[in-house]
């Protein structure tokens, strides 16, 4: 049976957990933080509509800080959302560096677009969508969420939509939620795929055999000052100066 892109994250990110230890913990009301013992840190979003009842939301292995990080980093395939928020923080602690193949600027800039383009938008990028829609004929809207969204689809048309689309744009919280092996087999015939958000892990070898081309997502460069905003309910808008912005191409489109 083929490996979920969760378990391939894991797997190949195992020999960077080896030896490495967590530090930190941060699970906040819009992102989750973890922080390294070699002060590198990585985010991942808070599904906080989907946390169990009860005063208990992280039910996993207590004390956090302190564990191994390939403990930490195994919680991603737990389907308990926020055991799987702190796995893919502690993947993208490990992962999201520096790295000569990252490079900044508009992801949009970076596609590859075309005026006649249905593209299809999994999770609701505000920023992005007016631009967007100058760029391309068709953008179609998929938001799983309990406020909707102007001119926003069902998420579960996804499933059935992204086929028709020449480009898609995935939300990386898809990882978190385990439900990304299905978005990107119904965008297989998608030119662009990009996976995107501060959630996103910058490991092109775990995309390397899907249609993902373009992963777009932040390095942490002042990891003290994010877990502090993380801990207190802030989210992108106040990354701003904390964090750069990148994209790296997986393959050509």
């Amino acid at each position: 049976m083929a490996r979920s892109i969760v378990e391939r994250i894991v797997e190949l990110l195992a020999p960077e957990a080896e030896g490495r230890r967590v530090v930190d913990v941060r699970i906040g009301l819009g992102y989750t933080a973890v922080q390294l013992d070699d002060e590198a840190a990585g985010t991942a979003y808070t599904f906080r509509d989907d946390v169990p009842g009860g005063c208990n939301v992280f039910v996993g292995k207590r004390p956090l800080a302190g564990r191994p990080a390939d403990q930490i980093l195994a919680g991603l395939l737990s389907s308990n959302p926020i055991e799987a928020s702190v796995g893919l923080a502690a993947a993208n602690a490990l992962v999201n560096r520096p790295h000569p193949d990252f490079f900044p600027g508009d992801i949009l800039e970076a596609m590859t677009l075309r005026p006649t383009d249905r593209v299809g938008m999994v999770g609701y990028f505000a920023p992005v969508i007016p631009e967007l829609e100058k760029k391309v004929g068709e953008l179609l809207i998929f938001e799983q969420s309990n406020r909707p969204e102007p001119g926003a689809l069902p998420a579960d048309q996804a499933l059935s939509r992204l086929s028709e689309c020449d480009a898609a744009l995935i939300t990386s919280t898809a990882l978190i939620n385990h439900t990304i092996d299905d978005l990107l087999a119904a965008a297989k015939n998608c030119r662009e795929v990009v996976l995107l958000g501060a959630s996103t892990p910058l490991c092109p070898a775990a995309f390397s055999r899907t249609p993902v081309t373009l992963l777009s997502g932040i390095v942490v460069d002042s990891p003290v000052e994010l877990l502090r905003v993380v801990s207190e309910g802030g989210g992108m808008p106040w990354f701003k100066g904390l964090v750069a912005k990148v994209n790296c191409r997986v393959r050509r489109a």
